[in-house]
């Protein structure tokens, strides 16, 4: 009964995270333990910041709107000490409008800052990955989904900076696949568990800063 007490104590002073997102965020063709989120929280606890489990939301093929209709049916215990946000490359794949994109990504945006308990600073966005540079796109106009890509992130990137949410790129580490083959899953469209852990370490600098402050 005591070891119980001490194991639910430890657990309620972990910190929580709350990922949102959608192919990239719930790990399409790769095992649970090697999604980025699951691998960040791994690596956080390496790195003494206590965080448990996160809870994520995505699913692979959603939008902006998809996404929203998800959170909307989950039961979220929040506030949460950290929240993230992908989403994006289903707009794109689906050529839905970057007009409708902007409005869907900033109230998703405003949903992740109130999940975190109104503490911007506990909020990062990641942005799109590069799948133009995949073997699935074999065949179709690598510049123009790259173009897009752009586009998409550029939209992300202003209305981070206009929040002062913290923005962080990894598309240059997803279009560096040529040196990388073990980058790619095997379904030739996503990024493997070895680029995600490459994403890990691009997003790790955010949260040190944070307990350094």
């Amino acid at each position: 009964m005591l070891l119980s007490f001490f194991s639910c104590e430890r657990e309620l002073s972990k910190k929580k995270y709350l990922a949102l997102g959608d192919n990239y965020t719930i790990g399409e063709n790769i095992s649970e333990n090697n999604r980025w989120p699951i691998q960040l929280a791994e690596v956080l606890n390496k790195n003494n910041i206590s965080i448990g489990k996160p809870k994520i939301i995505a699913k692979t093929g959603w939008t902006t709107d998809e996404l929203k209709s998800g959170i909307d049916v989950t039961i979220l215990d929040y506030p949460y000490d950290f929240v993230s946000l992908l989403i994006g490359v289903n707009n794109q794949f689906k050529q839905k409008s970057l007009l409708e994109f902007k409005e869907e990504f900033q109230n998703l945006l405003n949903q992740a800052v109130s999940f975190s308990g109104n503490k911007k600073e506990h909020v990062f966005v990641v942005s799109i990955p590069d799948w133009g540079v995949m073997p699935f796109a074999e065949g179709r106009d690598r510049e123009q989904v790259r173009t897009e890509i752009d586009n998409f992130n550029q939209i992300i990137y202003e209305i981070c900076a206009n929040e002062r949410i913290a923005f962080i790129d990894i598309t240059s580490i997803s279009r560096d696949i040529s040196k990388h083959p073990e980058w790619i899953a095997s379904d030739g469209f996503h990024p493997s568990g070895a680029q995600y852990t490459e994403w890990v370490n691009e997003i790790l600098p955010f949260f040190l800063n944070i307990e350094n402050e």
